[in-house]
């Protein structure tokens, strides 16, 4: 029987440790992804971001003040004694217990829960700007990841060139200028693909790090990077203000310090203290009853500089919010402008720009593998068919930057899935 107990409790006791290792073994899982997409990035942040978890402290120790809140004043016994001569000698004991007045306790109970509503909306406004902070890093990876493939494109067409300039200087048809030409091409194109590859380390770091993650194990990220969300009117998303997280906060402030200037009033209204208890007197030999009420007079401290402070601090949280208004109407205005800037050079890159730099460069190479054209018309095409391709990254870029600001300031108001421009 003695055997069946301690297997028991050591089944008992390793039921935690097999949760938690379950636990580490399926975040590993998370973070030995190959191909690693944005609902992936925003599951793993939302779990392991560590502001995230800061935020959740800061709820649970106000979770501490709202049980302090409804605490009552503890009873507390006092005696003392008249006279040392045992003859005349008095004892005094004393029951005496502390009565609120002013509804104290029920102000600092409101208090407590609008600093916990406060505390929540710090968690929903950490949460929205995680997410806004993921959905940058992780479109600036894929822009980061197009930028190399650009650059290795870049790479394999400047070696064609000067393969195709070798042969044409071995043959006689071209001066050896051009060859000098081709390879300082071409090496000006590894050296932007060293740069494309540099940045592109650097973009997979800042990702994983929202999840405390500084050594990436995913291989790459998967979306598309043409895709350019779909969102409302400016209008529409001007309606949303009042929503937002960062104004839902600036108005639970106003709540808190409302609730704290009730506090402080309250506490000009002075507490009193009743006691019972009995007299031992030895003289007389009797026990007397004892019965006692002490009243603060308050004549010189009535709490007034702290419900001045209150009071001004309340005034402050209410200009603060007008002032965040402010700022989000004025964010949100920029950010649409530049959201509709880049879109309209996405499109324009897109059909027309990007497919005439690509014949240019297409007519310019054959022309040059016939001997019709000269390998600075070549270079002058690569270079044009490059730049146009590296403007349409950017403004791609661009884009999905305005979004995730838009995001960061209204929280999630974007379908991250939409039809190509």
């Amino acid at each position: 029987m003695r055997l069946c107990y301690l297997f028991l409790s050591f089944i008992l006791l390793s039921i935690p440790v097999l949760a938690a290792n379950d636990a580490a073994l399926q975040h590993a899982e998370n973070q030995n992804l190959t191909d690693l997409s944005l609902s992936d990035s925003l599951d793993l942040a939302l779990k392991a971001n560590p502001d995230i978890a800061v935020a959740i402290r800061e709820r649970e120790a106000i979770d501490g003040v709202k049980v302090q809140a409804a605490t009552r004043p503890n009873p507390f016994v006092s005696t003392s004694i008249q006279d040392t001569r045992s003859a005349t000698r008095q004892i005094y004991l004393q029951f005496n217990q502390e009565i609120e007045l002013g509804d104290k306790r029920t102000a600092r109970m409101e208090a407590a829960d609008a600093f916990y509503s406060k505390a929540d909306a710090e968690l929903a406004t950490k949460k929205a700007e995680i997410h806004a902070n993921v959905v940058l890093a992780f479109y600036e990876l894929l822009v980061a990841q197009e930028r190399v493939t650009l650059a290795k494109s870049s790479v394999v067409v400047a070696e064609s060139a000067l393969d195709a300039a070798s042969k044409r200087v071995k043959a006689g048809k071209s001066s050896p200028v051009e060859q000098t030409k081709s390879t300082v091409a071409a090496a000006s194109a590894k050296i932007e693909l060293v740069q494309a590859m540099t940045q592109l380390n650097n973009s997979r770091k800042r990702l994983s790090a929202l999840w405390g993650d500084n050594a990436p194990s995913f291989e790459r990220a998967t979306g598309e990077v043409a895709t350019i969300p779909e969102i409302s009117s400016l209008s529409n998303l001007q309606s949303l203000i009042d929503s937002a997280p960062s104004v839902k906060l600036a108005k639970l402030e106003i709540d808190a310090r409302k609730a704290m200037t009730r506090i402080e009033r309250s506490r000009a209204i002075p507490n009193i203290t009743i006691s019972a208890g009995v007299v031992n007197n030895q003289e007389i030999g009797l026990n007397q009853a004892l019965f006692g009420l002490s009243i603060p007079i308050p004549v010189f401290d009535r709490n007034q500089g702290n419900v001045q402070e209150a009071a001004s601090r309340t005034f402050k949280a209410e200009d603060e919010l007008i002032a965040v208004k402010n700022r989000i109407q004025t964010n949100l205005a920029t950010q649409y402008e530049r959201l509709n800037a880049a879109r309209q050079a996405t499109l324009s890159l897109q059909s027309d720009i990007l497919p005439n730099a690509q014949s240019a460069f297409d007519a310019a190479n054959r022309g040059f593998s016939l001997g019709k054209f000269n390998f600075l018309d070549v270079l002058d095409a690569q270079r044009t068919l490059y730049q146009a391709k590296s403007q349409y990254i950017n403004a791609l870029l661009e884009a999905h930057q305005s979004i995730a600001e838009i995001e960061r300031t209204l929280g999630e108001v974007v379908e991250h899935q939409a039809t190509k421009p």
